[in-house]
C-alpha cells in the first residue's frame, strides 16, 4: 500500500486556493481519514509571481502544467482552471498518463464529460466533479451512491448565487435589476461580465450535469433550454408578492413517462411556502423527488473559495482510498439510457402575465376570449388602473401547454386594445 499519494493542481484561483488552504489546514484530520500522506507536488498556474490568498511553497509553482501531466510520481490532478480548452486536453492527457482526475469544470463536463468519462472507464480511472455543481453542497455523490437505488422523478434547483443575490435584493429592497447588478459586482458576487449568470447559462451547464445522473442518460446542453433574469423589473417582483410569489431563476429537470425528459432553466414564480422559496442571496439549494425516497432537499453555500474547495478535497479523499484499496474506476458513467429531450414547447404549467391595455369596457372579456381559444384557463385575474387612461391586468393560469400559451400571447399582442404585454413568467408549483 503507498504511504504517499502525490497530488498535482492546475490552477490556483479561487477554487485552487480553497482547495491548497483545506488541505493544508486540515491535513492531519484528512490523512487519518485516507490513511496516507498526501503531497501536493506541483501546482501549474500563469503567473509564478501573482499575490494569492494562500500561501504556498514557491518552489511548487510552474507556469508549465505539462511539468503536472507528465510527472510519473503525480497520482491524481486536480483540474481548476476552468472553461473547456484547453481544460479538456489537459484532462485527456492526465488520463492517458494514468491519472485520476478531480475537477470542479461544470462547463467541461457538460460540453465534454462523456468523451472523458469513457476514456476514464476504459482506464479503470477514477474522474471526479462533485465541485462543478453548487459548490460545497453535497449533491453528485449522493445521486451517483446513496440516491442510487431511486428512480428520480424530478430535480430542481437555485444553483447560481449571483442571480439568487440579485433577485433577494431585488425582494427585500424593491430595487431596480442593474442597480442590484452594480451592487454584486462591487461584492465580487459578480463578474465584470456577469453574462453566463444573468443569461442563465451556469444554471443551464449545471443543470445537464445534474439531469444526465438523475436520469441516467447523456444530456444535449443544446436541448436544455435556457432564459436569464435580465427581464425581471422591480414591477414583477411587487406583483408576485402580492399574489403570494417569490422570484427565483430555477434549475428544473423532470422524468416524462419511460423514455423522454424535460429540462429548463428559467425565471419563475413559487409560492412563499415552497422549500426553495427561502433561498436567498449567494446560498443554493437542490430539491429532488425520488421514486422510493420522496422528496429530499440539499441546502448550502454554492460557490467560494472554501465551499468549493470543500467539494474538491472531498474528490480528492474519495479517489485516495479508492486508490489505496484496489478499487479505482468503480463509479463508472451512468449515462446508459436512451431519453428523448422534450422541446419547451410540451412543458406544461401556469403562467403569469401582465400587460397594460385600454382603460375601457370590453377589454377583459376580448383577451378571455383569446386565452380560452387557446384552451388558456384562468385562475386569477387583477386589474389597477394607471395613468394616461390605460389599466395593468395581472393574469394567473391554471396549468397549461406552453405552445398554447405563446399562441395566445401572439395573438393578445395584436389586440387594439392591448398597449402591451409587460412580462409573463411561468409559475411552478
Amino acid at each position: 500500500m503507498k504511504d504517499v499519494i502525490h497530488i498535482g493542481i492546475l490552477g490556483l484561483g479561487v477554487v485552487g486556493s480553497g482547495t491548497v488552504a483545506l488541505l493544508q489546514q486540515n491535513r492531519q484530520i484528512i490523512e487519518r481519514k485516507v490513511g496516507a500522506r498526501l503531497n501536493i507536488r506541483r501546482i501549474a498556474v500563469r503567473d509564478i509571481h501573482k499575490r494569492r490568498p494562500v500561501e504556498v511553497d514557491r518552489s511548487l509553482l510552474t507556469s508549465n502544467p505539462i511539468e503536472v501531466l507528465d510527472d510519473p510520481e503525480i497520482d491524481i490532478v486536480c483540474e481548476l482552471i476552468g472553461g473547456v480548452s484547453p481544460a479538456k486536453e489537459y484532462v485527456l492527457r492526465a488520463l492517458r498518463n494514468g491519472k485520476h482526475i478531480v475537477t470542479a469544470n461544470k462547463e467541461m463536463i457538460a460540453k465534454e464529460g462523456h468523451a472523458i468519462m469513457e476514456e476514464a472507464g476504459r482506464r479503470q480511472l477514477d474522474f471526479q466533479f462533485e465541485g462543478s455543481v453548487a459548490g460545497g453542497i453535497p449533491i453528485i455523490q449522493p445521486m451517483k451512491n446513496a440516491l442510487s437505488g431511486n428512480a428520480i422523478q424530478e430535480i430542481m434547483g437555485i444553483v447560481n448565487g449571483t442571480t439568487n443575490y440579485i433577485l433577494t435584493r431585488m425582494t427585500l429592497e424593491n430595487a431596480d435589476f442593474a442597480a442590484v447588478l452594480r451592487e454584486a459586482q462591487a461584492l465580487g458576487y459578480a463578474e465584470a461580465d456577469p453574462s453566463s449568470d444573468i443569461e442563465g447559462f451556469d444554471a443551464q451547464y449545471k443543470l445537464a450535469i445534474l439531469s444526465s445522473i438523475a436520469f441516467t442518460c447523456r444530456v444535449s446542453l443544446q436541448k436544455v433550454y435556457v432564459e436569464g433574469i435580465t427581464h425581471i423589473t422591480r414591477r414583477d417582483i411587487e406583483c408576485a408578492r402580492e399574489l403570494g410569489y417569490v422570484i427565483k431563476l430555477l434549475a428544473i429537470g423532470s422524468r416524462v413517462g419511460s423514455d423522454a425528459i424535460q429540462a429548463r432553466v428559467h425565471p419563475a414564480l413559487l409560492p412563499v411556502n415552497h422549500p426553495l422559496a427561502s433561498t436567498n442571496d449567494v446560498y443554493n439549494a437542490i430539491y429532488l423527488r425520488g421514486d422510493s425516497v420522496g422528496d429530499v432537499m440539499f441546502y448550502g453555500r454554492g460557490a467560494g473559495m472554501m465551499p468549493t474547495g470543500s467539494a474538491v478535497v472531498g474528490d480528492i479523499i474519495d479517489v485516495c482510498r479508492n486508490l489505496l484499496r484496489g478499487a479505482t474506476g468503480r463509479t463508472p458513467c451512468t449515462c446508459f439510457d436512451q431519453r428523448e429531450m422534450l422541446p419547451m414547447d410540451t412543458v406544461e404549467t401556469k403562467y403569469y402575465l401582465r400587460m397594460l391595455v385600454l382603460d375601457k369596457p370590453g377589454v377583459l372579456a376580448a383577451i378571455a376570449g383569446v386565452l380560452g381559444e387557446n384552451e388558456v384557463s384562468i385562475e386569477s385575474v387583477v386589474q389597477k388602473a394607471t395613468a394616461h387612461q390605460q389599466a395593468e391586468i395581472i393574469w394567473v393560469t391554471h396549468r397549461v401547454r406552453e405552445s398554447n400559451m405563446r399562441a395566445a400571447l401572439k395573438q393578445i399582442d395584436a389586440l387594439p386594445v392591448v398597449a402591451s404585454i409587460e412580462n409573463w413568467l411561468r409559475v411552478e408549483e
